[in-house]
């Protein structure tokens, strides 16, 4: 599934279901009452709609409908970061980068981790 763009809520689901997965209707409203304070409606509300948008599979057994989600955690974060620097930073790292750093909103070793990310980027560009 390429172009994942998740609500709020729908994250907060698959964020549980990548933790531990399968899970059952019961474990994921306990996990979401526990984490945001949700009703029980509110998760089965919800999943309903992640299974009609193809987020998360469901499968029956007996009584008991157990979900997984349809979605990779990697796929989700890279849409979803794509999605942020569009919309916050006009599609600029540089922006975003510049920005942190006005704020004084890095540590050194946040500032070590970057070079070292920008470090592995440009041997793989050579």
């Amino acid at each position: 599934m390429d172009n994942i763009n998740l609500t709020n809520s729908e994250w907060y689901v698959l964020d549980c279901l990548w933790e531990r997965s399968p899970q059952t209707v019961m474990e994921l409203v306990a996990a979401l009452h526990d984490r945001l304070g949700w009703a029980k409606s509110t998760t089965i509300t919800t999943l309903r709609r992640m299974e009609d948008k193809g987020l998360v599979l469901c499968t029956v057994e007996g009584r008991t409908k157990h979900y997984a989600p349809a979605v990779q955690r990697e796929n989700a974060v890279r849409g979803e970061t794509r999605s942020f620097l569009d919309k916050v930073y006009r599609g600029s790292v540089g922006l975003m980068v510049s920005a942190l750093a006005e704020d004084k909103a890095l540590s050194r070793a946040e500032i070590d981790e970057l070079y070292e990310i920008l470090r592995k980027a440009e041997e793989e560009q050579s």
